[in-house]
């Protein structure tokens, strides 16, 4: 009797220890993921693009804002993150608000793990110089583009497309206010910063 005792003393111990020390990956969500948005706003610094002619002069691999009109108030203005992996495309189409698009998407939460996508892209947790040029990095002939009408996106993106180009390739860098805010959608959490690397392939007027 007192070994089985003993025996399950130990299971409890060791099932606590364990516990502590394998936290759950949503554990301080909301804490974790403002303190992401602020690296963000601390790395982006002054670098703000609000014209066509600011984002065409931002050079790749630069992390700047754009700011979201669809969440800011009165009090204070929200903003979403961005950075160009391919070079301007000149000959593009800029989406409009009321436009429809064609793009490849993988969206990522700031640990990197994936929630989405149509093809393997760059993940949160790749903070180096991007490179466009690695093939494993881009979409293929076996991956199958999305279309949606531009509105039907998250409000973060809908800001930062208006600013791409059909052709072009941006991580675009969404704090929970841009994406679903405070509430949980699907397999999303409540508090989520998201994170996509979009290529936009065509902007349907």
């Amino acid at each position: 009797m007192k070994k089985i005792l003993f025996i399950s003393l130990l299971a409890a111990l060791f099932t606590s220890c364990k516990e502590v020390e394998e936290p759950g990956k949503y554990d301080n969500w909301q804490a974790r993921n403002q303190a992401y948005a602020d690296s963000l706003q601390r790395e982006a610094g002054n670098n703000f693009v609000a014209t066509e002619q600011q984002a065409l002069n931002m050079s790749t691999n630069t992390l700047f804002a754009i700011q979201d009109m669809s969440v800011s108030t009165d009090v204070a203005k929200r903003y979403v993150y961005c950075k160009k992996i391919s070079e301007n495309n000149p000959s593009g189409i800029r989406p409009l608000y009321t436009s429809t698009v064609t793009l490849f998407y993988y969206g990522t939460f700031f640990t990197g793990e994936k929630f989405d996508g149509n093809f393997t892209g760059y993940s949160a947790a790749e903070h180096g110089t991007l490179d466009p040029q690695e093939k494993e990095k881009a979409p293929t002939p076996f991956d199958s583009p999305n279309t949606w009408a531009l509105t039907s996106l998250r409000p973060g993106m809908v800001a930062a497309m208006q600013y791409m180009r059909s052709g072009e390739r941006w991580i675009l860098y969404l704090p929970f206010e841009s994406g679903y805010g405070s509430t949980e959608y699907g397999s999303i959490p409540a508090y989520s910063a998201l994170v996509f690397d979009v290529q936009i392939e065509e902007v349907i007027p």
